[in-house]
């Protein structure tokens, strides 16, 4: 049985997860993946693969595939982007020392020890990140791996029963701000579409709480925003460290989380303000397609509060 402890976080798009992937960079017990970490693979195929990307998925991995096979089928676009295009990459001007080609050599070698499985698969990935990234700013008292992927809350039931000592944190984010803010993508989803995810996203948080109350935690990014060192710290049993305060990258301080996320000023007026961008028809339609996950965590009087 596998005692990798990661700490996976999901949001729906727009919902918080970017910014409490930065928040949660540079805590001394965490080793933070540098960007979203899309493990998904192109194998992934149920009923939901027409709803989210399968980059954000928890990966499918081929039955007669080797370990270099299934390495280069984790789709981490973000990441392998930055290591083996980085002119192209939206996050160029941060620095990264860091070889795709090693992370794969020591990927490999941690399958060997571990065998062959999804479990040990995406042990060997994150473990295998953190080996060969050579500028990574640590306190050396890391314990804990983090993952971050949209959406991929869906899985979450999955997640924790493969790896019995992970956790997965589920940030969920008023839906008229989150929609706001969706619509400022260059190609934005339409509303019903959004709002589709975004309940698929809360119905499946929900019920995984229900079956995992210990090592499932649903957090408001509302919340999150009004005191991150005592909500996070709290909810996940970490240290309550100064740097759970602002968003951070590889330690170093972020004026903005963009370009992680869409979310550029991470307030709690700020929010409130995105959420009155939207018309009143607009609010009227979101209200009424998020139904009762209104209800349930505790929106429903967020816009005339």
């Amino acid at each position: 049985m596998s005692d990798f402890r990661l700490l996976m976080l999901g949001a729906m798009y727009e919902n918080g997860g970017n910014t409490t992937h930065r928040l949660l960079d540079g805590h001394p017990q965490l080793f933070v993946y540098p960007f979203e970490s899309q493990v998904g693979t192109r194998l992934v195929a149920d009923k939901l693969a027409s709803v989210f990307p399968v980059k954000y998925r928890w990966p499918v991995f081929a039955l007669d595939a080797t370990p270099e096979q299934d390495y280069a089928a984790i789709i981490d676009e973000e990441g392998k982007v930055r290591a083996r295009t980085p002119h192209v990459s939206k996050f160029r001007d941060y620095p990264f020392d860091f070889s795709d080609d090693e992370r794969r050599e020591r990927y490999i070698q941690i399958v060997g020890e571990l065998g062959r499985s999804r479990a040990a698969n995406m042990e060997a990935f994150f473990r295998a990140t953190f080996d060969v990234w050579h500028d990574h700013n640590g306190s050396g008292r890391e314990e804990i791996y983090v993952g971050y992927s949209p959406a991929i809350a869906v899985d979450a039931e999955t997640i924790l029963r493969e790896l019995p000592a992970a956790h997965f944190l589920h940030v969920v984010r008023n839906p008229w701000s989150a929609y706001a803010d969706t619509k400022k993508r260059p190609v934005p989803l339409p509303l019903a579409g959004y709002m589709l995810g975004w309940t698929l996203n809360q119905h499946y948080a929900l019920v995984g709480r229900e079956r995992f109350p210990e090592r499932m935690h649903v957090l408001r990014l509302e919340d999150i925003l009004a005191d991150p060192v005592g909500v996070l710290s709290r909810e996940l049993g970490i240290e309550a460290a100064a740097s759970l305060a602002k968003p951070s990258w590889n330690g170093r301080a972020l004026t903005q989380v963009y370009p992680w996320g869409t979310i550029r000023t991470p307030t709690l007026e700020a929010n409130r303000a995105t959420a009155a961008e939207l018309s009143a028809e607009e609010q009227a339609e979101v209200r009424l397609r998020a139904g009762p996950f209104l209800e349930a965590l505790g929106y429903t009087s967020y816009l005339a509060a």
